[in-house]
């Protein structure tokens, strides 16, 4: 079940993003790439798509991000952290057009972070005591929040109807870890039984390490199935990941060395994640800050991996694609550049859509362009994968 993209939503009014001077395409790009605006508001952030959950259902699509206050600051991202709400962007016709959603007013009640619920209005985070309905329900969702980058702690909520109405908050347990700060990465195995890609902390409490979870009962109980990163020097998180076959899973993980190298690593499990084998790096240089992947795979068979060049000088949108699931992948193909965006970009989402095209989401800026809005907003590239088969 799939999607498609491209639409502006701005003060709440639907219309056409066609006239917006940030969004223009990259000369000499294949005419199907097309950029587009999911949310801009003035003097308001948008940000971190990665950080939420994306979800689509033929051509329906709900992604999730972090709305806040503008605010120039010395720091990296320009917002004023206390403002912060999460919310979701929906769109029902493949992403031609969106309507945002407000995640508290739907039941995402808990503090967490980038959410910043007032502590009279805060719910806490309690343990799951009946089981979730089942998986498998055409309208199961879950997403997961963490307290903090480092040690979290992680809470979650679910919904049976697309993301309408959440439950919640719910508790997740640290497993025996230092602790979890997770976002969402998940594959529903059965009615009662999901798989969990957690990042976690490292014995000095900070991000991270990756590991594999999983629960047999519906989320009454979590097991820690394996480690699929060692500790280091620098940090892994922010896996995603896909079920290949009945047996094989890959995981596509945004990792920052020791001398702050940031790249993608890649693993694939043969024996259902009880272990891990490293595969080559899908990508060797996710630029100053680095890039979350967002890895899909294709009705074709392709996996395509979407992420995020960041530089000071100017940011890019990318993607490479692999045919043999993971073991190698194609030179960089650059979807988008040059329209002034600064590091403070990035952090994407991708699904499918049925007609075969691919919607990017993440949030960019201008704000290296004189002349353009410098507001951070959530765009969208979609692009057909199969003119580069």
């Amino acid at each position: 079940m799939k999607a498609i993209s491209v639409g502006i939503l701005l003060l709440g009014v639907m219309i056409s993003c066609s006239g917006y001077q940030g969004a223009r395409s990259d000369k000499g790009l294949a005419a199907d790439v097309r950029h587009g605006v999911l949310f801009y508001q003035e003097n308001r952030y948008a940000g971190w798509p990665a950080n939420n959950g994306i979800w689509n259902w033929d051509n329906e699509i709900l992604v999730g991000f972090v709305e806040a206050d503008h605010k120039t600051t010395d720091g990296l991202h320009t917002y004023d952290q206390s403002s912060a709400r999460h919310k979701y962007a929906r769109s029902t016709d493949g992403g031609e057009r969106w309507k945002i959603e407000d995640a508290f007013e739907q039941g995402q009640t808990a503090w967490g972070n980038d959410h910043s619920i007032p502590s009279d209005m805060a719910e806490e985070p309690k343990p799951l005591v009946t089981p979730m309905p089942d998986f498998t329900d055409p309208g199961f969702v879950i997403t997961f929040v963490r307290h903090n980058n480092n040690d979290g702690p992680t809470h979650f909520y679910y919904s049976m109807n697309r993301g309408k109405e959440w439950s919640g908050p719910y508790s997740f347990p640290d497993l025996g870890t230092p602790g979890i700060a997770s976002r969402t990465d998940y594959i529903v195995e059965n009615e009662r039984e999901l798989s969990l890609f957690l990042t976690t902390a490292k014995a000095d409490k900070k991000e991270g390490r990756v590991a594999f979870a999983r629960t047999t009962d519906g989320g009454l109980t979590w097991e820690l199935v394996s480690w699929i990163t060692e500790e280091h020097g620098g940090f892994d998180i922010m896996p995603s990941s896909l079920r290949l076959s009945e047996t094989e899973l890959l995981t596509v993980i945004r990792r920052r060395m020791a001398d702050r190298q940031d790249l993608l690593i890649a693993y694939r499990s043969t024996n259902n994640g009880k272990s891990w084998r490293p595969l080559k790096n899908p990508v060797n240089d996710t630029g100053n800050g680095g890039s979350p992947p967002a890895l899909v795979k294709l009705d074709d068979g392709r996996l395509a991996l979407g992420y995020i060049y960041r530089s000071v000088y100017g940011s890019r949108v990318c993607v490479r694609f692999s045919s043999d699931n993971g073991e190698s992948w194609s030179d960089e193909i650059v979807l988008r550049s040059g329209d002034g965006a600064n590091r403070d970009a990035g952090y994407p989402r991708m699904v499918q859509r049925p007609d075969g095209k691919l919607v990017l989401i993440y949030y960019w800026n201008n704000a290296n362009d004189k002349d353009a809005t410098p507001y951070r907003y959530i765009a969208t590239t979609i692009f057909d994968p199969d003119h580069w088969r």
